[in-house]
């Protein structure tokens, strides 16, 4: 698979995981949000487990690696799904799409906290942009919303949650493989989101009784080609190209989302949530690195053109 191929599918992934946020949103309306997330994830669990089986990609997990393993679980799939189910409850698709844009620059940060990476003017500045972006989205003016919903907040700390697991996962994913890391952090998360469920939803299973095909199509499609296959491909991507790449691409679901949650769902998109959409990714881009990266790797290749030049002119002048 060539580069053109890679930045394709990538594209195709954005475009996945932008619908899923409509989906997650069209299905709240059916099942109860922790259950239905649940099974959902559970879905995609057992078809990554067979992938992997058939890949032959499984092996028996030491001690360090199934602590790591449980707490990137509790993070990165029971609090930061059962949270984004409820949110979406009581906010728009577009809305928590935006918040979820957020992401790389929560993990950036989380990654000067933990992992010792350093914080400049630029990537402060970044900070700054992307946190901005997401006040002009929670505080509507269009809509008259002066005060952060609920819902926006539950979509907020289910994206806190989500990047602090990115950092644990980096911690494990040095001693075992990523693609299984996936199946049985979506297992994990599955069990303990349907156990939670049957805690604080006690009429959840009655809610699964829904008849209408479309719902079930959705759901699988989102719990198998979205969760599953989303992330088998995206692994695939960061191994074909670097994670930094890669990780740029989380751009679009944003943008996807908001497209998605107009056409399918009717909601309006306001000129807030546009300014939002700019400020939240240019300040990823400039939070998270990769344009002072860009600007670093431009300069050291100037001054390398600069020197051979010198060289070549000290050469010809004896």
């Amino acid at each position: 698979m060539n580069r053109l191929s890679t930045y394709l599918l990538l594209m195709m992934v954005m475009i996945i995981w932008g619908l899923n946020v409509v989906a997650i949103k069209y299905l709240v309306e059916f099942f109860s949000p922790v259950m239905m997330q649940g099974l959902r994830i559970g879905t995609a669990g057992l078809f990554a487990l067979v992938i992997l089986y058939f890949m032959k990609d499984l092996r028996k997990l030491t001690k360090r690696e199934w602590k790591f393993t449980i707490f990137a679980a509790v993070f990165g799939q029971i609090a930061h799904h059962s949270m984004l189910a409820i949110g979406l409850v009581e906010t728009t698709a577009s809305n928590a799409s935006l918040i979820l844009g957020l992401i790389p620059l929560t993990t950036a940060i989380f990654a000067m906290l933990f992992l010792g990476d350093r914080l400049t003017k630029i990537r402060f500045i970044g900070i700054l942009l992307g946190f901005g972006g997401v006040s002009f989205v929670v505080l509507n003016p269009e809509q008259g919303v002066t005060s952060v919903s609920q819902g926006d907040l539950f979509v907020f700390m289910s994206m806190v949650s989500q990047a602090f697991s990115f950092i644990l996962i980096k911690k494990v994913t040095s001693t075992l493989s990523s693609r299984q890391l996936t199946a049985m952090m979506l297992l994990i998360g599955s069990g303990s989101l349907l156990v939670l469920s049957w805690v604080i939803e006690p009429a959840s299973a009655s809610s699964m009784a829904v008849s209408q095909p479309l719902v079930w199509i959705v759901f699988f499609s989102s719990a198998i080609i979205a969760t599953g296959l989303g992330h088998f491909l995206f692994n695939a991507a960061i191994q074909k190209i670097g994670a930094g790449q890669t990780a740029i691409f989380n751009n679009f679901v944003p943008f996807f989302a908001l497209i998605g949650s107009f056409v399918l769902l009717g909601e309006p998109i306001y000129y807030s949530q546009l300014i939002g959409f700019t400020l939240i990714v240019s300040g990823v881009l400039l939070g998270t690195g990769y344009i002072e990266q860009q600007w670093l790797n431009r300069r050291k290749k100037g001054r390398a053109y600069t020197n051979r030049m010198e060289d070549y002119q000290k050469d010809f002048s004896r």
